[in-house]
């Protein structure tokens, strides 16, 4: 795959303007959504009636925190299945909890909950701001709701001293209940934060009934390295499998219906109406099998498609190498990466890493392979969750990176345009894809 350094540096500067505008699973959906209508895809609501037109483009949104996106195909839906590509919008954060208010020493200070697996140490003495959604009530006594961002940084957590704590860097634990709490700001007295949330975000008729928000850190995505060979930014996981799959799909020229689906609470386990193990997807495959007389199997269509699941990979981190399976090392800008657990936390066989394998030499991009270590654990993804609910075909690839679950990660720079590519060829690939092969038999 050849790429010229403009491109490659347009494409990284879109991606950097997507993660910092994209501080929530919300936001991210509301950007992302933005950049599907401006590519002339129609927005749906599901509690209407769909009248769908082959080689339209749609897309459809849960909660404001899931979204799908689809081209219907010219192709025989019953013919050639349906090219998925699935993502997940949520990171590990802290969530501000519904009664937060502290006091302690004139600080002024909110009790948060750690969602989902996230490293701690990193989100001490930084730049933090809140951002999320809020449900409030109007003038009307109606309740609506609203996207808000701070964006200012309004909080941090400062470490304690390594004079308090002279065994910091060698032994100590993290409370999660009472080390993490942030200082907003120095009070007599508590104030209610719902109050503070109307007096930034409302009109005087307005008021906060609930929310939900979370603190990010606000320094910027950046390219770095001597080199520029490294991106760096939060939320990489899993935003840029966001980013990445919604750009295939505008740039794809398919002929066959082809979907993204970016669910929500992946990283809580993906048990509820928006995470994978929900019925979204579900439903929208139901509505497209209607739509298409000749689909009417359900089965038979999931059963000719194929999901890829994009959710970042580990790389090698160069001081702990031991970590790593041997031969299984995957580098950041060597390509992505194919992950395989035999325990099923990912769906990877070795028919679907063959198509993929086809694919990326198809766009000339190298492709790594990793499974952990037979004596430590592995993270799961979307993707046994969706091919247990719906029986479709499905591979788990990512891309590389180091840092994962911190409030600051890094990955290749080169690698978010090369799974991009694979995945447009991936969506404009005609015919029925070879999910199922002939077993030769030696006689």
């Amino acid at each position: 795959m050849t790429v010229k350094k403009s491109q490659l540096d347009i494409f990284n500067s879109q991606l950097g303007d997507f993660l910092d505008q994209s501080p929530t699973p919300f936001h991210a959906v509301k950007t992302m959504t933005d950049m599907l209508a401006e590519a002339g895809f129609i927005a749906l609501s599901e509690t209407e009636e769909w009248s769908l037109k082959s080689g339209e483009k749609y897309f459809v949104t849960r909660n404001g925190s899931s979204v799908i996106a689809f081209v219907v195909g010219t192709d025989a839906l019953s013919e050639t299945g349906i090219r998925i590509a699935g993502a997940h919008t949520d990171s590990p954060c802290l969530m501000i909890k519904p009664q937060p208010e502290l006091l302690n020493n004139q600080y002024y200070q909110l009790g948060v909950e750690v969602y989902g697996g996230a490293l701690l140490n990193p989100w001490f003495d930084r730049d933090l701001s809140i951002a999320g959604r809020i449900i409030y009530k109007d003038k009307d006594a109606q309740l609506k709701q609203k996207l808000v961002n701070f964006e200012d940084p309004v909080a941090m957590i400062p470490s304690l001293a390594i004079h308090l704590d002279r065994e910091a860097n060698s032994g100590r634990t993290i409370n999660a209940q009472t080390d993490i709490p942030p200082i907003l700001m120095q009070a007599q007295e508590k104030q209610d934060f719902h109050q503070l949330l109307s007096e930034r975000f409302l009109t005087d008729d307005e008021r906060v009934v609930d929310y939900e928000l979370c603190l990010y850190d606000v320094q910027q995505a950046a390219t770095l390295g001597l080199k520029k060979e490294f991106f760096a930014s939060a939320r990489l996981d899993n935003l840029l499998s966001c980013f990445v799959a919604t750009q295939a799909l505008i740039q794809a020229q398919t002929h066959s219906t082809s979907l993204i689906v970016c669910n929500d609470h992946e990283e809580v386990g993906s048990v509820s109406s928006v995470g994978a193990d929900g019925p979204f997807l579900e439903s929208v495959v139901e509505r497209l099998c209607q739509n298409d007389s000749a689909a009417s199997n359900k089965a038979r269509v999931l059963g000719s498609s194929l999901l890829i699941s994009c959710d970042n990979a580990h790389a090698v981190h160069p001081n702990f190498s031991s970590k790593h399976d041997q031969g299984h090392s995957p580098l950041l800008n060597g390509g992505p990466v194919i992950k395989v657990n035999v325990k099923q936390r990912y769906a990877t066989n070795g028919v679907t890493a063959s198509l993929f394998r086809q694919m990326c030499e198809a766009v000339d991009v190298p492709v790594q392979t990793f499974v952990s270590r037979s004596d430590l654990g592995c993270g799961s993804t979307i993707g046994p969750v969706t091919s247990a609910k719906l029986g479709v075909p499905t591979l788990d690839v990512g891309i590389p990176q180091l840092a994962m679950h911190s409030c600051r990660e890094v990955t290749g720079s080169a690698d978010p345009l090369r799974l991009t590519a694979v995945l447009t060829h991936f969506f404009n690939l005609s015919g029925k894809l070879q999910v199922e092969l002939q077993t030769v038999v030696d006689e």
